[in-house]
């Protein structure tokens, strides 16, 4: 007996699309599969097998050293696998111990920038056909059958914002390589400052055609192409999905752009907000609602015109704002994203909401009789993990409900109220986080006490790091 089916890992959804790609790469279309799951921080690792192992992997998975969860985003592994108190609660990954990749066969597509090539997404599994606990397209998985079980259905749309630069040298002498290596040197694209006008995009035109058509072509819901505020910065909108499909389009999405522009000549960068001059942060902006399972029906709309939402909204709303603080870890968890957070800025600096005001962190958008009633949080930096991303709303609007939290007034003054500021670092989210209830009970202790280690690693790192800044202010006064 294979290890899907002993351990009965796939659904008959999962069995028949399984059947069908071996069909498919038996009639000779396929000469590799790429198989990826994705890490802690959102970036997708895996292997690639030729076309006559795919079957193999579709009884057996793959094994995957361990480690790699226990890497930070300079790819240092930074929680030990070689002493046991250091592994947190997971003996299973003591001396980087294999787990398991399992594909997931609905997620199959063919790239179409490389149409040799297949790509599966996979979940992770010990070798006892247990999920691995810190896995987190599991984490998301689970919060929203969670929130199934109450009868709604997460749905909810990206709106992403990156900056797309042309590549001017790579970065690959012998004496960039590190941890991390040396970054690319780039040049614009568009000069900025001259928001959605039409000859900035018609100058982007060539590159943002090469993207679309392959963003399309991998099946994703793209809805509009835009060029953003600062230079070189543009921004791609996806049609709402449910659940956590669009967790597994941001991360495919995120993927495809760097490759894509990568073969193109052109650097797609996702970090919020890039060490490049007159530069405008980049924000992860994400529309949410909720359907009722039975009547299909949005819970977020208003009954009447004197109404911003619904009560089931107005909780979920107040969810997202008193959880707040520890969720920034998910949302923005680069050290990089919280220079974002500044006044003025269309990005929020503190935990509030109002009625279509692009200044606060959640933006109401609902009215009677609109099926697209939704809020949309404009806290996020388009680096996040999307599956924690998706995850913490969930947990935190869930909270919301549970104790019917009530968001207060809607402001007018995004930043000038009493509203909480949210974290001004890093640390402050970590440190949030680490003593948050309800993001313990929901993800457990044990995810928590790992998340908040691999992110203070980083922190020590960063503080260590002597800085240009440091170096101006000090080096001749003192």
């Amino acid at each position: 007996m294979s290890f899907i089916e002993k351990y009965d890992l796939w659904s008959l959804e999962q069995q028949q699309a399984a059947r069908e790609v071996q069909n498919r790469i038996r009639a000779g279309d396929l000469s590799v599969v790429r198989f990826s799951f994705p890490d802690q921080h959102g970036v997708l690792r895996g292997k690639t097998l030729v076309a006559g192992g795919v079957e193999g992997a579709f009884k057996n998975g793959l094994t995957i050293a361990s480690s790699l969860l226990m890497k930070d985003t300079a790819h240092r592994t930074v929680i030990s696998v070689f002493t046991p108190q250091n592994v947190p609660g997971l003996k299973e990954m003591r001396g980087s111990a294999d787990m398991v990749m399992v594909p997931d066969p609905t997620t199959f597509r063919v790239l179409p920038w490389a149409p040799h090539s297949g790509w599966v997404l996979c979940d992770l599994y010990f070798r006892d056909g247990r999920p691995v606990p810190i896995a987190t397209r599991h984490l998301c998985h689970n919060a929203m059958k969670s929130l199934a079980d109450q009868g709604y259905d997460f749905m909810s749309g990206l709106e992403v914002e990156f900056h797309l630069t042309r590549m001017v040298d790579p970065r690959l002498a012998l004496s960039d390589a590190g941890q991390p290596g040396e970054p690319s040197s780039v040049e614009l694209t568009h000069r900025g400052y001259n928001y959605l006008t039409e000859l900035n995009y018609d100058t982007l035109d060539p590159i943002l055609e090469v993207l679309r058509e392959n963003v399309q072509g991998l099946g994703l819901d793209l809805a509009s192409l835009e060029v953003e505020f600062g230079p070189s910065q543009v921004e791609m909108v996806f049609n709402v999905g449910r659940g956590s499909q669009p967790a597994d389009d941001m991360v495919l999405f995120r993927a495809a752009a760097k490759q894509v522009c990568q073969r193109h000549g052109y650097h797609a960068s996702f970090m919020c907000r890039p060490r490049l001059p007159s530069v405008m942060s980049s924000g992860w902006h994400l529309h949410q609602s909720l359907c009722d399972r039975q009547t299909h029906r949005n819970v977020f709309e208003p009954s009447g015109p004197a109404d911003a939402m619904s009560d089931i909204g107005l909780h979920w709303m107040g969810g997202l704002l008193k959880n707040a603080a520890a969720a920034a870890v998910f949302s923005t968890p680069t050290i990089n994203g919280y220079k974002r957070y500044r006044p003025f800025s269309l990005a929020p600096d503190r935990a509030a909401w109002g009625i279509d005001n692009r200044g606060v962190m959640v933006r109401a958008l609902c009215a009677p009789g609109d099926r697209a009633s939704r809020v949309e949080n404009r806290v996020g930096e388009p680096a996040a993990n999307p599956y924690l991303y998706l995850a913490s709303q969930v947990v935190a609007g869930m909270d919301g409900l549970a104790r019917k939290i009530d968001p207060g007034p809607p402001t007018e003054t995004p930043y000038d109220n009493q509203s909480p500021l949210l974290p001004q670092t890093l640390a402050e989210a970590v440190d949030a986080l680490q003593t948050n209830e309800t993001f313990r009970a929901a993800f457990g202790g044990l995810f928590i006490d790992y998340i908040t280690q691999i992110k203070r690693s980083e922190i020590r790192r960063y503080e260590l790091e002597v800085s240009e800044w440091e170096q101006r202010e000090y080096f001749d006064l003192f």
